[in-house]
């Protein structure tokens, strides 16, 4: 019987079950930030830290704790674009010196995440030419260690960055080769929330060129 995430997180909380709890958060995490409900993502790990303050370190909270950063890093450096506010940078910066120091333990595993929370602090500092190169390194990265959704999620914010900077025309393909690598990974709802912000951009920029007279 399948059981919903609040179904789960009683069953851990009746239970007293540390690494179902853990379980039950992080994959609201990962789907919120992946859903880019940003604020709701910076809350979990919020709520996640006040639960879990002051408990054993064990090598599984461990794990799952890099998870919560890079998670963390993302929506919080996202936040700092949109809202300006000085705590959403200073916990994105955090999150680039955690996985600075986790690549120095395995560049396989933490290349690609580094990078990406890399492009984002440069897209927030306005240092755009090293924001494409650290966009392009975390793609490569994930491609080659076979992080599918990494890589989705890499092209995504790439694309994503590219028409925020008016690149809508290098910026689109970046979002349609995002759709195909969640349509791969089984993300059917991912790839069509996507789906509706390329149209979304396209009737834009369609609008745009017409009332310019460019047809």
């Amino acid at each position: 019987e399948r059981k919903t995430n609040e179904e789960l997180y009683q069953i851990a909380e009746q239970t007293q079950s540390t690494f179902l709890m853990h379980h039950v958060i992080l994959n609201q995490v990962y789907v919120s930030c992946y859903l880019r409900e940003h604020l709701l993502v910076a809350d979990l790990v919020e709520k996640y830290r006040r639960m879990y303050a002051g408990t054993k370190n064990t090598g599984t909270k461990r794990a799952l704790d890099i998870y919560f950063v890079f998670f963390e890093g993302i929506s919080a450096l996202c936040l700092a674009r949109d809202t300006k506010q000085e705590k959403w940078r200073q916990i994105g910066e955090n999150s680039v010196r955690t996985l600075s120091q986790l690549f120095d333990v395995s560049a396989w595993n933490f290349e690609n995440k580094l990078s990406l929370l890399q492009a984002e602090l440069y897209f927030l500092n306005q240092r755009h030419a090293m924001a494409e190169l650290a966009y392009q390194a975390s793609i490569s990265s994930a491609h080659e260690h076979r992080f599918l959704h990494e890589e989705a999620m890499a092209q995504e914010m790439y694309g994503i960055y590219l028409v925020e900077n008016n690149m809508v025309g290098r910026g689109v393909p970046q979002l349609e080769l995002a759709i195909n690598k969640y349509e791969k990974w089984g993300a059917s709802r991912k790839a069509d929330y996507l789906k509706d912000f390329v149209e979304l951009v396209n009737l834009s920029t369609d609008a745009w060129r017409s009332s310019r007279g460019m047809g």
